[in-house]
């Protein structure tokens, strides 16, 4: 894309996107332009909207590959090419919504305790403590702590936000046991390799698939389940939907409404109307 491509670039630092935003928006034009192999100059709304056929019929990519796609041509022809009348009929698929797959609190104690790297077991008591994402974790520094005050400073979250959650006696206890075995060395908390590089989140998944294996756990849970299991579990619990939306990071209260769905301790008190049906024949019989 060349020019086109700095132009771009420019364009989503100005707007402050994360680099993951920036370098997904660059990808997806890039393949747009080489599904073409011409100047998306020279293109129009009929091949951005063939495009994105291609990707669903063709591909078989899933709807919210699609809508990635979608925003990142409709950024490239609206802000850069500032040639909107290009992308104005581009389809949107509507991204399905799927109940998430919550542990259950013994599930999260079992799986704790049977981690055996510190590390680890400290990274996903952060998930599970304060609803943090993985990359929000891997990203931590030393200096993020408040101890005193009992807070996190999470910095760089999803669109590039900060926002502070609480950091339970529970969470200190598995930071303070992390750090007297481990001893992590330079300003990160949870390094790789080297102390400058933050632990890769795939070392994180691997060894957590490990551990459900070994403890016969046959849920599809990955780390990212021991955040819905925060906000389901405190929504069970009767915490505030409106705090549980600041911790979490959410933009919008109905993303945080949505684990109400799986909070199964209120489903279960539910007293279903055909009960009471039964129950006043059966009271009337005995009458």
């Amino acid at each position: 894309m060349g020019k086109i491509r700095d132009r771009m670039l420019e364009e989503l630092n100005l707007r402050g996107l994360s680099a993951a935003t920036t370098e997904t928006y660059l990808m997806c034009c890039r393949q747009f332009v080489a599904h073409y192999m011409r100047s998306p100059e020279q293109l129009g709304a009929a091949e951005t909207k063939a495009f994105i056929v291609h990707l669903a019929q063709e591909r078989k990519s899933s709807a919210s590959s699609i809508c990635v796609y979608v925003a990142a041509i409709r950024f490239l022809y609206r802000v850069v090419l500032r040639r909107p009348e290009a992308v104005e009929d581009l389809p949107r698929p509507k991204i399905p919504r799927h109940l998430p797959c919550v542990p259950t609190r013994d599930e999260v104690r079992r799986i704790l305790e049977h981690m055996r790297s510190p590390k680890y077991r400290a990274i996903l008591t952060f998930a599970y403590g304060a609803g943090l994402r993985l990359a929000e974790i891997c990203q931590l520094k030393k200096d993020d702590f408040d101890a005193k005050e009992g807070l996190l400073h999470v910095r760089g979250g999803k669109g590039n936000k900060d926002r502070l959650v609480p950091l339970s006696p529970g969470m200190l206890r598995a930071l303070e046991h992390y750090r007297v075995v481990v001893r992590p060395p330079g300003r990160l908390l949870f390094p790789g390799r080297t102390p400058e590089v933050p632990v890769h989140e795939t070392g994180v998944q691997r060894a957590l698939k490990v551990v459900l294996r070994e403890l016969g756990i046959n849920k599809p849970l990955t780390p990212h389940s021991f955040r819905h299991g925060f906000a389901t579990h405190l929504l069970e619990d009767g915490e505030d939907v409106r705090v549980i939306q600041a911790v979490l990071g959410h933009a919008h209260v109905q993303t945080t409404a949505h684990y109400a769905r799986v909070t199964t301790t209120r489903l279960r008190k539910v007293k279903s109307p055909v009960d009471r049906i039964f129950q006043r024949a059966k009271e009337a019989r005995a009458r």
